[in-house]
């Protein structure tokens, strides 16, 4: 017997509602289309291997945060303050993943697609409990848990792994990031490096407070006040700071400096998630053990 065309009209219309209800494309039942403004969940996301369909300044965070490295095929939407809705609408994001740094564009986006938040960085809480769970969550609303797992049994496994290598270093760790040539910022206990340093086995050497995890600015004249740390400096580096400290007498007189203690490490994004956090504890462990290596512990 047929169907009459009423019926079919309305069991088309409910099919066509439930599909855009439920993120789901006319192929089946793929993943969603996920698109962030956040470095920290960009990274999950290309970690969990689901890369999303747009995120933001994408040339800076391969110089930035280097790793994992984002496909071609991701549509930049400019600065992370100031994205470019028209081309997140093009994009056609089924979700859109976003962080309490950028809480107050959450409705506009969410007139784009729905929006999901995360705050990893709160002042004076540790953030890598938050980061197990974004990223357990972020791979549950992709319908990947699995991917989840991994990366985090893998994140776990290399800061063993790093942690087993270091077993002979007594030293606090000073992480920094240089502003310019007089000044620079450093992370408490509350940020992604001063997680990676506790989870190392390392004491971090700075103790005071933070604000969003880091504190900024601080003068250079403060490194005299870790005379027996390791300082480690973090990338990018200021090209014409470079320069001036290889030409400062009062660079050169900095404890740390004369006794060959300033490690000069790679680019990371010091507000990642768990690839940055590995990233970190991987480039700071190469170098302690090239300068134990060299007799300078």
């Amino acid at each position: 017997m047929s169907v009459p065309r009423a019926i079919s009209r309305r069991s088309v219309l409910a099919t066509a509602l439930a599909l855009a209800a439920g993120g789901v494309r006319a192929q089946g039942l793929a993943s969603p289309r996920a698109a962030t403004l956040d470095w920290a969940i960009l990274e999950t996301l290309l970690a969990l291997g689901h890369p999303p369909v747009a995120a933001t300044e994408l040339v800076q965070f391969r110089e930035v945060a280097v790793e994992p490295p984002v496909p071609p095929g991701v549509a930049d939407l400019g600065l992370r303050g100031l994205p470019n809705l028209e081309t997140l609408l093009l994009a056609r994001p089924d979700i859109i993943f976003n962080s309490n740094f950028y809480a107050a564009l959450e409705p506009r986006l969410a007139r784009i697609a729905p929006v999901e938040s995360f705050t990893l960085y709160v002042p004076g809480q540790a953030p890598y409990e938050p980061m197990l769970a974004m990223t357990r969550a972020i791979a549950a609303r992709l319908g990947i848990p699995g991917a989840a797992e991994v990366l985090i049994a893998r994140t776990q496994a290399g800061l063993d792994a790093q942690r087993e290598r270091l077993t002979a270093v007594q030293r606090p760790v000073l992480a920094i990031n240089f502003g310019d040539a007089r000044h620079f910022r450093t992370f408490g206990f509350d940020s992604m490096i001063g997680e990676a340093l506790a989870r190392l086995g390392l004491a971090n050497a700075w103790s005071g407070p933070t604000g969003y995890s880091a504190t900024a600015p601080v003068g250079i004249e403060t490194l005299a006040r870790y005379p027996d740390a390791f300082v480690a400096a973090v990338a990018p580096h200021p090209p014409d700071a470079v320069a001036v400290f290889e030409r400062s007498a009062f660079w050169h007189a900095l404890p740390a400096v004369k006794a060959g203690r300033v490690l000069w490490l790679g680019s990371v994004d010091p507000f990642g998630a768990l690839p940055s956090a590995s990233r970190f504890a991987r480039l700071l462990t190469e170098a302690l053990v090239r300068a134990e290596g060299a007799g300078r512990g």
